[in-house]
């Protein structure tokens, strides 16, 4: 279920992130030029249909996660994914900021095999700055559930709620 009835839209493509606590990941990507829709959800779990305590349990698998429809000829899959490290600590396991557990575990989740390569090239030269194996998760989309309706768009709602993003790094978007 899309958040905008809007579907109408054509040449659109689709990723997702997980990047810690989803309020602040939504809140970023939706400030990018380019950016149709973000929603935020649970990806990669066992449980059909979780709910937010059942993710925080740390029981069903899920990561928090931002669904992002984007337009392919006004920002790349590339400047996204260059975007997604720039708010997140690629190896920190399972945690992002001041959230812990496995929830806010990092990762890409892609529909389309053929995003597959421009992650992996992007994800090879965030590589190359560390001496550690990355701990971001590289895998095609499993599952994805859309959240509550009190998480959608929660910074917006919310503007004084809890974000672990540094928004500064939006500076480097180029129109």
């Amino acid at each position: 279920m899309e958040k905008n009835p809007m579907k109408a839209m054509t040449g659109l493509r689709d990723m997702y992130f997980a990047g810690g606590c989803f309020w602040g990941v939504e809140e970023y990507f939706s400030r990018i030029p380019g950016i149709y829709d973000v929603t935020v959800g649970y990806a990669n779990g066992t449980k059909d249909n979780p709910t937010y305590e059942e993710v925080c349990s740390g029981k069903t698998g899920h990561a928090e996660t931002v669904h992002i429809r984007y337009d392919p000829k006004a920002v790349s899959l590339k400047t996204l994914t260059e975007q997604f490290f720039k708010i997140i600590n690629p190896l920190s396991v399972n945690r992002q900021g001041n959230d812990i557990g496995s929830q806010y575990r990092t990762g890409m989740y892609y529909v389309n095999d053929e995003d597959k390569l421009i992650l992996a090239s992007v994800m090879s030269e965030v590589q190359k700055k560390y001496d550690r194996p990355l701990a971001v998760e590289f895998m095609p989309l499993q599952k994805y559930y859309l959240a509550e309706e009190y998480h959608q768009d929660y910074l917006k709602k919310n503007p004084g709620g809890y974000c672990h993003i540094n928004f500064d790094s939006l500076k480097d978007i180029r129109p």
